[in-house]
Parts: structure tokens; sequence; C-alpha cells
């Protein structure tokens, strides 16, 4: 008999099919692509479509359904981090003629969760939702530079050829040491990593233990960047960066004493 987590495992790679590529998928192309057999694929898909996680049309395939937009609308309003982040983004989009986003990650995955424009022209591929791979960009490369050194490491040896096309470095070293300096000026720049002509500026959003869970970033035209500009920019979001931290801790006491000591944490971790 299958395991509770076995099958949960099993239910959730079902939903973990569906892409901006395949919105749509047939039960005979679920049953080749997961190898599960006709009687336990439809078992799960009728419990998924009874719960709103899946639709489907007469003689057509099985698409997302209209509980995934509920779970969307409720995370809008309990996430924390697009609560104590709305403020940032509202004073860069007004400082800046940008767009400015907060992304979360997870797995090689990164998310934009909420946004401010404040140019008529916006260029960023981060539409809210939208996975985009964490190996391109300054948001990529924020996240990766404050993984704990073995994640950090781990990262690049498992994508050192996609980090090599973004422009990450050119062997493993290179690479490591200009995160590990990102990782200590608190911002990554990128230029045209992830949209031609774009400029990305970003700043990681810590936990106590210093753990990236998510990153302030600004995506500027690159043809209006100058260096005074830049050098605003990186300092303002750098800045909503660091207070929505902080911001965060206050809302759990029991890691504030943590978050003051981060900086020297974070600097005896590095000489290890």
């Amino acid at each position: 008999m299958t395991s509770s987590s076995g099958s949960g495992d099993r239910i959730l790679a079902i939903i973990d099919l569906f892409t901006e590529e395949r919105p749509e998928w047939l039960p005979d192309e679920m049953m080749q692509a997961l190898g599960y057999s006709r009687p336990t694929l439809y078992r799960y898909l009728k419990s998924l479509k009874n719960a709103g996680f899946l639709s489907s049309l007469p003689n057509q395939g099985f698409t997302l359904g209209p509980k995934v937009t509920e779970l969307d609308f409720l995370m809008q309003r309990a996430d924390l981090v697009v609560a104590k982040g709305q403020a940032a983004l509202k004073d860069l989009a007004r400082q800046f003629v940008c767009s400015a986003f907060i992304t979360r990650w997870y797995n090689d995955k990164i998310l934009c969760v909420a946004s401010e424009v404040s140019t008529t022209t916006p260029l960023s591929s981060y539409q809210r939702g939208r996975p985009m791979p964490l190996s391109r960009g300054a948001i990529s490369r924020v996240i990766v530079a404050n993984l704990t050194k073995n994640q950090r490491l781990n990262f690049i040896n498992r994508h050192l050829e996609e980090a090599r096309l973004a422009g990450w470095g050119s062997s493993f070293e290179e690479i490591n040491n200009g995160l590990l300096k990102e990782r200590r000026s608190g911002v990554a720049v990128a230029y045209g990593q992830v949209t031609a002509g774009v400029v990305g500026i970003a700043a990681p959003i810590l936990t106590g233990k210093d753990a990236p869970i998510a990153a302030l970033c600004v995506t500027v035209e690159q043809s209006l960047i100058t260096d005074d500009l830049l050098g605003h920019i990186k300092i303002s979001v750098a800045q909503h960066a660091r207070t929505i931290s902080i911001s965060l801790e206050c809302d759990r006491p029991a890691l504030s004493l943590e978050h003051q000591s981060s900086a020297q944490k974070r600097t005896a971790y590095e000489k290890n």
C-alpha cells in the first residue's frame, strides 16, 4: 500500500506537469509522463478536480483549476514579505523610472510576487507568478551569493555551464569569487542577462539566520543608466532590502538577537 506521504508526492507530481509551455494535459499523456497506472491516475485526478486544483471540459484535457487562483488571492494577503515590502516598492518606483519588484524562490526557480512600475515601457521579464531559472540575472546572483557555503558551491557545480553562458564568470573560481564579492557588498548588478537592454539591481531579503528568503530588485533601461544613477539605485535597493529584513525579524522576537549579530556571523562564516 502506498504511504500517505508517497501519495502526496505522486499527486504533487501531477500538479508539477503544468507549465507555461504545457498548460493542458490529456490523461494518457500524464500516464506516459509519470508512469502511473490508469486506475491510480484517475483516482488522483478525481481528487484534484473535486478540490478545485484541476479543471476539465468534455473532450479536452486537464488544466489548473480555480483553487489555484484562490490560493494566489490568499497568498497576496498572507505573505509577510509582500506586506512588508509594499512601501519599498512604491518608494523605488517614485525615485527611479523603473520596474521594482519582490521575488521569492524555491528549488531552482524565481517568481515575482509583487511589483510597482513607474516606466511607460516596462521591460522586465518577471511577470507575477512566472517561474524564471535561478541561474540568470541580478536576483539569481544575490540569492545564490547568500546561500550557505555548501549550498552555494553545490549550486555552482550543478549550474556551471548555465552560469558561464549567463556571464557569471569563465571558471568555477571566478564565479564563486564574484558571488562572494556580491555577498559582502549586499547588492548584485546584471546587464542584459534576463532581458536584453535592461539592467537589474538586486539585494537579498534575509531571515535571522541570514538565509535569503526573497530579493528586492529594480530593473532600468540600460540606455538610461549612468554611474551616478547606478550608485543611487544600488544604495536605495540595499537599504530597502535591509529594512524589510529587519521588519520581518521584528515580527519574530525569538530571532531578533540573531539579526543584531548578523554582520559578525557573516564575516566569521566567510573566513571559513
